[in-house]
């Protein structure tokens, strides 16, 4: 099948994006922050959950024209459950890790540390911490589900509790200002990295916003009014002759990015080309500051070959369907990579039910740079690449690329993450569950970019064959992801905020992948391996970010106002909206 005719989309700007700020603006927020440093550190807990309080608050305040600023920028329809997108991926994430640092400082000033769950053991003998669900409104409306941060091999359960909330324990900086390179993908990125700076870390926060999503700061400058005016949080705009010279600022200690690997080779270790490569051959970095980063993924979602009703495989065809569809598909988590069994049975029927959806769909605006230039790199002579949705001036269809060839080193599709409305699909294995789940980690682990999220498809009775359930776990254990999801989208996860969110610490200076150090920790745990979020096979009501949701908006408006403190009065609205899906 021929691609559809595309045209590069500009950049989208609103009448609220703020020019960039001049190097005297840029200097005087170095400045103020350095000052401000210090004062931060000698902060009590009392102070710190005020601030956080403020910063809640605050963010209530602007959400709904907030909500309204990103449906213009990104083609999000309001008063749709589209809108619901916009909710989630803006105020209900932000509202709700606030609250859940605001958790986690109570507890330090109630018992001396954060709060966790039941600590177990991994197959090979690691140490876990519950983290999900948190409390009785976390059970009820998300029943069945649990997620556990595993730590890395040598951590003890002594370690576990002594290095929690290391900051509050052992200080180990006087006053340190991290700049932080804001994302321009997912509103509430920039929100989550900086409060993980604040109140993990005790660091003050220069926050670049990115051009793509510089709407957003203006509402953030009012929402936290209360740090900028302490002198603990600024917010500067500009593109990346702004971020570079930030970067090399004497009055910055540390780096944070979430963005591209591209960004991130630059920053290091300079412009590509020859001097690039030699201070990489000889491990001598152009940047000498501690730089952390967040660099994306070629997701992949293995499926466990098992006896899947016709409705259990719609539901899941449904959720990757929807974990493609999310915010125009420009999310790090987003799906791209389906790795079927070879010759399952199914394999037709799946697809046909996912690629249903995806014709359901409606195309969305490609308001990422880039974008189209991707999908044409990724789509440019094939003739067995399905397409979904009419093309436009500056819209993408949904595309899948199907029966990739495994064993293919040079197919740009395991290499290069998408960030555009593409996702891929191979077959590894056979329809034997152990052979499959080997031969599938060993190729997510082996062929595909990054290191950032997985999922397992895995139906719950293959559970209870003891072979095939410590298979499962075996490769739970052994894929290299920051986050491994069983049965849902990985960006479900993201969203709630309990669990850290980071690339697998396996990556090197040389061999980035996905990045390097955690945020969104809001149980400030140390020493993390990765994240691993177990769901059932399906849940009813529906998650909201399904296609076929009829009422995310008003179902995530009422998360959002939950999220507030937390207070049972709220669930009954909140399921009144659920179960209208």
């Amino acid at each position: 099948m021929s691609a559809p005719t595309l045209t590069r989309p500009p950049i989208p700007v609103t009448t609220s994006a703020p020019r960039p700020s001049s190097r005297q603006d840029l200097d005087r927020a170095v400045e103020r922050l350095r000052e401000g440093a210090p004062r931060f550190v000698r902060l009590s807990l009392e102070q710190r959950l005020a601030l956080l309080r403020s910063m809640q608050v605050g963010y209530l305040r602007v959400a709904e024209e907030s909500v309204k600023a990103a449906a213009h920028a990104r083609d999000f329809r309001l008063g749709t459950s589209e809108e619901g997108e916009a909710w989630a991926l803006g105020p209900w994430a932000v509202v709700r890790h606030l609250r859940l640092l605001q958790q986690s400082l109570l507890s330090l000033k109630q018992t001396g540390n954060t709060p966790i769950g039941a600590v177990s053991r991994t197959i090979d003998g690691r140490v876990a911490a519950q983290v999900f669900p948190a409390s009785g409104i976390d059970k009820t409306l998300f029943a069945g589900v649990r997620m556990d941060v595993h730590l890395q091999p040598g951590v003890s359960e002594a370690d576990l509790e002594s290095a929690r909330a290391g900051f509050y324990k052992a200080p180990t900086h006087q006053g340190c200002v991290a700049l932080i390179l804001g994302a321009g993908n997912v509103d509430a990125i920039v929100s989550m990295d900086l409060s993980t700076k604040l109140f993990n870390e005790g660091k003050v926060c220069l926050v670049k916003m990115n051009p793509v999503n510089a709407y957003l700061g203006p509402f953030l400058e009012l929402a936290y009014a209360e740090p900028i005016a302490q002198g603990f949080l600024a917010i500067v705009y500009g593109g990346a002759e702004e971020g570079e010279y930030l970067v090399n600022h004497p009055g910055v200690d540390e780096v944070h990015v979430t963005g591209s690997i591209n960004t991130y080779e630059r920053l290091m270790w300079g412009p590509p080309g020859p001097q690039q490569e030699a201070r990489k051959a000889s491990g001598q970095p152009l940047l000498l500051k501690p730089l952390t980063a967040e660099l994306g993924n070629v997701s992949p979602v293995l499926i466990v070959p098992g006896p899947y009703s016709e409705r259990e495989l719609q539901f899941q065809a449904e959720d990757i369907a929807g974990a493609i569809i999310c915010n125009g598909s420009y999310n790090c988590a987003a799906v791209r990579m389906i790795v079927t069994p070879r010759g399952w049975s199914r394999r037709p029927e799946f697809l046909q039910r996912l690629e249903q959806r995806l014709k359901e769909a409606r195309v969305r605006r490609a308001y990422y740079p880039g974008a189209i230039d991707r999908w044409r790199t990724l789509t440019q002579g094939r003739t067995t690449a399905r397409y979904f949705g009419e093309a436009g001036a500056d819209r993408i269809p949904w595309t899948l690329l199907t029966d990739l060839d495994p064993n293919d080193r040079d197919e740009p599709a395991f290499s290069m993450e998408p960030f555009c409305p593409l996702a891929s699909e191979t077959q590894v294995g056979s329809e034997d569950p152990i052979e499959f789940l080997d031969q599938a980690v060993r190729f997510a682990n082996d062929r595909l970019w990054g290191t950032l999220s997985a999922g397992l498809v895995v139906h719950p009775k293959l559970m209870k064959d003891p072979r095939i359930a410590a298979a499962v776990e075996q490769a739970i254990t052994r894929l290299r992801y920051g986050m491994v999801a069983v049965n849902a989208w990985t960006g479900s996860s993201f969203g709630l905020g309990n669990t850290p969110w980071g690339g697998h610490p396996s990556s090197t200076l040389t061999n980035i992948q996905s990045g390097s150090g955690w945020v969104h920790n809001t149980p400030m745990i140390e020493g993390i391996e990765k994240a691993v979020a177990r769901y059932p096979l399906m849940v009813t009501p529906k998650p909201p970010y399904a296609p076929t949701h009829r009422s995310a908006n008003s179902l995530m408006r009422r998360l959002t106002q939950l999220e507030e403190n937390s207070s049972w009065v709220r669930v009954p609205g909140v399921l009144a909206a659920a179960i209208r899906a």
